[in-house]
């Protein structure tokens, strides 16, 4: 599996390196996160530069993507340039957004009216958009999800895992990055999370 973590100047750190550390444990099943960007670099809303692993071009043949947020994400979603630029098709691939990443979602078209998840911050603008925003953690319609608030990306990682591979990959990956001694609470909550959304519809794992 190859995703791609979608990552644009001022980002929220959270976002992107949380769930390509929790992601990146599936390597030894073949499976690569990438970080994502428009540019060769782009510097995080705390100041830290990074060098991107993968052009906006593969977004189009990544098997899952996730957009993470960031204080410029409201000036990304009002470019139609930009916009056009963002390849992704729910039909074929997983699609997760965190924070003002759903406002992206909400401008591309691919949550319509249905509820979803963002930000106390970016809340505002993706009701503006016409997005039912629902005071949750995390939701998911067929292969589109979104969470809200930073540390909600541990739950996209884990939805992402148990829809390519199995809900206990998921149980395990998110066990190795969770604190020593509240290990088993924090696979409790994430699993909590996502499990309403894993279906035999909807779970891909052969």
């Amino acid at each position: 599996m190859q995703i791609a973590i979608l990552t644009l100047d001022g980002f929220n750190e959270l976002d992107s390196f949380i769930a390509a550390g929790i992601l990146n444990r599936m390597k030894p099943q073949g499976w690569a996160a990438h970080i994502t960007c428009p540019t060769p670099e782009v510097t995080s809303m705390a100041g830290v530069t990074i060098q991107r692993q993968k052009p906006l071009d593969f977004l189009a043949e990544a098997d899952a993507v996730l957009i993470g947020s960031g204080i410029k994400t409201r000036d990304y979603a009002a470019d139609p340039a930009f916009l056009s630029r963002l390849t992704l098709d729910p039909s074929r691939q997983l699609i997760g957004a965190q924070c003002s990443g759903t406002l992206l979602l909400a401008k591309l078209g691919l949550i319509g009216d249905l509820p979803a998840c963002t930000d106390l911050t970016t809340k505002p603008w993706v009701i503006e958009a016409g997005v039912n925003v629902v005071d949750a953690p995390f939701v998911a319609h067929g292969n589109v999800a979104t969470a809200g608030g930073c540390l909600a990306s541990q739950y996209l990682a884990a939805w992402m895992i148990a829809r390519l591979a199995t809900p206990q990959d998921a149980e395990d990956a998110i066990h190795y990055v969770a604190p020593v001694g509240e290990k088993a609470e924090y696979v409790a909550r994430a699993i909590s999370a996502v499990t309403p959304f894993l279906t035999d519809e909807n779970t891909l794992a052969a």
